[in-house]
């Protein structure tokens, strides 16, 4: 098999690109290089999933090769893989270019009873213990042996009940145990096996279900959408975990070095205590803790604010990036370059030139793909009758007055049609081909860096999520936004600058980057008098107060 590589420790195995060990695996050795906290991991190249895709099977030696690897992450971190002091592991995918959400990921694998006791004694939490073998139970069920949600999903609503709980975070450590145990039985029953209690055989089933991902119909249709390579494969990473869902000074995070919806300077963090990070990005949570972090854990935030200018110095451009904060210890588990509306790529452009990270050239370059004559900041302008329904967190911006469609495929259906705005209790990147017919979304759950939220606002969809007022009937085609009932084909407007949402059709105004626009345009002139150009600063930054400019 081919070689399995390190990461970690400021250790990691050099000279290594993304088209070998993918995009997210790449960054990891970048962050590790700069001195920010990264949890040691193992890569499995791209040449393994395409050997996978063609034989349609696992290398023979795949497991030994494993078993002999975990060594080094044994020893980074002096925990052992399924023994009393456990290695618990995540299995993530890492393509050469970014896909949000649309391979699988399997966390806490090497989750076995001895690993178990093991953890409860290591770290005194037995409520962690269980709710973290419940998630894993969770995870390679669903993933893994593809079983359906509902089954779980129903077992949980009863404990929930019973227990008089709205959330799992409410549950005593002996409810966990008992819902991990019966979860783990239900596995054991829909399947006529029991998990597996080798922590290898757990880990190559893991790397099976993310190779297996790549050929999965929502991941194709995002490459399709994005003009992406079929043939590349994607790298595994498998790295050593650290727990968000340890308590009260943990937690799991996504953050944005610029605001991805305007450009503005600034952190863009939504956060979760007391969770692993599948549950920021999955889109079934209301994500709002993110103001929290600078009162509650100073040192985390002040972590995150150096992160910031060391990501942007690094990659020489507005940083994507995952983090979990296990009992205080900020960790960094991936940064890509993030997704953004066009107006916030000229935003971006612009103040990056101004502060010396990348010189003109670099700033063009990057506004190729943009039709800037199109850039246009949409908002709503209600009059005195327009008394708003609902507040949600708007996740891009821009307004939109479509008909209410609660299916995906009813979106693909009359997408094309006429404008119509997709409203879900949550929202995945299954819903792919939904996200990219809707002109506009509406989640009753979610965060602002949800998979879904990220892949909504690079299609320049009007998103709003986590509007809490919102209540979805998906079987009898009807919703209610605050005290008022909508039906499928009534209309709504959803208003991205603030979140809020109307009923039927709102004014809309449209507002233009026409100082940004100008400077582009300087700058163009520029270069094809001088093709090597030397980086400056322009003494206008484009957006100032003029009517045509950002007017915040």
């Amino acid at each position: 098999m081919s070689d399995v590589f390190f990461i970690g420790a400021q250790q990691s195995d050099r000279g290594l690109d993304a088209s070998n060990v993918g995009g997210k695996a790449a960054n990891l050795i970048r962050l590790d290089a700069v001195g920010l906290r990264v949890p040691p991991a193992l890569v499995l190249p791209t040449s393994v999933c395409r050997r996978y895709l063609e034989r349609g099977a696992l290398p023979a030696d795949l497991p030994a090769s494993l078993a002999v690897a975990i060594r080094r992450l044994e020893d980074a971190t002096g925990l052992i893989l399924g023994q009393a002091r456990p290695l618990l592991l995540s299995v993530r995918s890492s393509p050469p270019s970014s896909m949000p959400g649309m391979l699988e990921t399997v966390l806490n694998v090497g989750l076995t009873e001895r690993a178990l006791s093991g953890l409860i004694r290591q770290t005194g939490n037995s409520w962690l213990a269980w709710d973290t073998f419940r998630r894993f139970v969770r995870s390679f069920a669903e993933t893994v042996l593809r079983l359906p949600a509902e089954p779980f999903d129903r077992l949980t609503a009863r404990f929930l009940a019973n227990a008089g709980a709205e959330a799992l975070q409410e549950l005593d450590p002996l409810s966990l145990r008992d819902l991990a145990r019966e979860s783990a039985d239900l596995v054991h029953e829909l399947t006529g096996t029991p998990l597996p209690h080798d922590p290898v055989v757990q880990l190559v089933a893991a790397v099976e279900a993310v190779l297996k991902s790549w050929a999965a119909p929502r991941a194709r249709e995002y490459r399709r959408l994005n003009g992406l390579d079929d043939h590349s494969g994607t790298a595994v990473l498998i790295q050593a975990m650290v727990f968000g869902n340890a308590g009260a000074r943990s937690g799991s995070g996504v953050g944005f070095t610029r605001s991805p919806v305007t450009g503005d300077d600034e952190l863009y963090v939504d956060f979760l205590f007391n969770a692993q990070g599948e549950d920021v990005v999955s889109g079934r949570h209301a994500v709002t803790d993110g103001a929290l972090l600078p009162e509650t854990l100073p040192d985390v935030w002040n972590g995150l604010q150096t992160a910031k200018r060391a990501l942007e110095q690094e990659f020489l451009d507005m940083q994507d990036f995952e983090f979990t904060v296990d009992e205080g210890q900020l960790f960094f588990l991936q940064t890509r370059s993030g997704k953004r509306t066009p107006w916030a790529a000229l935003r971006i452009a612009a103040d990056l030139v101004r502060a010396g990270i990348v010189d003109r050239s670099t700033a063009l370059r990057r506004l190729e793909p943009y039709d800037l004559d199109s850039v246009v900041r949409v908002t709503v302008r209600p009059g005195p009758n327009d008394v708003p329904l609902a507040h949600a967190v708007p996740a891009s911006i821009g307004a939109v007055t479509g008909e209410v469609v609660f299916d995906a495929h009813r979106v693909q259906e009359h997408g094309a049609e006429r404008d119509v705005v997709l409203v879900r209790s949550e929202l995945s990147t299954d819903d792919i081909a939904g996200l990219s017919a809707a002109a506009g979304i509406l989640t009753t759950f979610g965060g602002r860096t949800s998979h879904a939220a990220v892949v909504a606002r690079q299609l320049g969809k009007v998103c709003l999520v986590g509007c809490a007022d919102l209540r979805v009937d998906d079987a009898a085609r009807i919703c209610s936004i605050g005290d008022r009932l909508f039906h499928e084909g009534d209309l709504i407007t959803l208003d991205g600058e603030t979140g809020l949402v109307f009923a039927g059709r709102v004014p809309i105004v449209s507002e233009h980057p026409v100082d940004a626009l100008a400077m582009i345009r300087a700058w163009r002139r520029e270069e094809t008098r001088r093709p090597r150009d030397t980086a400056g600063s322009a003494t206008n930054d484009g957006w100032g107060d003029s009517p045509g400019g950002d007017t915040r």
